[in-house]
């Protein structure tokens, strides 16, 4: 296996620099940090390939707040997280519904390809 390598980011969500090697996550710290920002990023937001990302707006919003709309969103979810490179599985998986704020939380744990494992938690 190719190891992964991942710029880390900072509280705010942007990329750290200034610290050399130690700005990069390695293993599975680097993979859980790509599954977060796999789930953050919405399709057709980044401009070099529109057609990667979460379809929440194409698939989940669309369906304008109905009961099913957070039951499609699961299978998405956690196809995204599938699909990110370095998993092998995922286990653990919840999501929370926050109606007060709007939120929604998502949390997993994941395995990557070399057996390690780590937390994800992500909120929208």
């Amino acid at each position: 296996m190719t190891a992964i390598l991942y710029r880390q980011l900072d509280a705010n969500g942007d990329y750290q620099f200034g610290r050399g090697l130690q700005n990069f996550a390695y293993g599975a710290a680097a993979v859980a940090q790509a599954v977060k920002t796999g789930l953050l990023l919405l399709r057709g937001e980044w401009w070099e390939d529109t057609s990667v990302g979460l379809p929440l707006f194409q698939g989940v919003l669309a369906q304008r707040g109905t009961p099913q709309s957070l039951q499609t969103m699961d299978p998405l979810i956690q196809q995204q997280i599938a699909g990110t490179e370095g998993v092998a599985s995922v286990q653990n998986y919840q999501r929370t519904y926050g109606s007060a704020k709007r939120t929604l939380t998502v949390s997993c744990q994941i395995t990557t390809t070399d057996g390690q494992t780590a937390p994800v938690e992500v909120t929208f």
